[in-house]
């Protein structure tokens, strides 16, 4: 596992083990890819953050600064270390939280970009989604799913790779 581009651009990750599923390469490669316009500068949570691959790669690629969510124990070891390797403390903050009741906090727009990989058919996808169409959280909203998880929004971007899909919901003004 390793950062696919940007400052970083080929930089060993640490890899939580087998209970966590790490986002595929050439995913997170597609899923960054389709945010390219909204990351520099951008404040970005990582939700469900695991190794910290996904928040790790939007800093490579220009966001100012990430915030991981994660309370596995060997995930969070590996974020740890991950987040230690790029040497940037004051742009990373770990919380050591369920993604479900951190997010039921957030306040309307503390983040510019949130990244959301809950495990596959569970229903905390659902509820970060809700969450969102409550209080906007983020302007931009990006998930990770399987395939045959039903997202039946207007104006969403959309990409599968393999049995994953990368899903981006934006904000709208009203």
């Amino acid at each position: 596992m390793r950062i696919i581009s940007g400052t970083w651009a080929g930089k060993r990750l640490i890899s939580p083990g087998s209970r966590v599923r790490p986002t595929a390469e050439e995913l997170r490669d597609v899923w960054l890819n389709l945010l390219a316009d909204d990351l520099p500068d951008a404040r970005v949570v990582d939700l469900f953050a695991g190794s910290g691959a996904v928040g790790l790669e939007a800093l490579s690629r220009g966001a100012t600064s990430c915030d991981f969510v994660e309370n596995d124990p060997a995930a969070l070891h590996a974020l740890k270390a991950n987040v230690a390797a790029v040497r940037v403390p004051n742009r990373t903050r770990i919380f050591k939280r369920d993604a479900i009741p951190f997010v039921e906090k957030i306040d309307r727009m503390a983040y510019d970009v949130a990244f959301a990989d809950p495990p596959y058919g569970s229903r905390k996808l659902d509820r970060i989604v809700n969450r969102w169409m409550e209080i906007p959280f983020c302007t931009v909203l990006a998930v990770e799913h399987a395939i045959d998880y039903p997202i039946r929004l207007k104006g969403v971007q959309s990409r599968q790779v393999g049995d994953s899909r990368v899903t981006v919901l934006r904000e709208t003004k009203v």
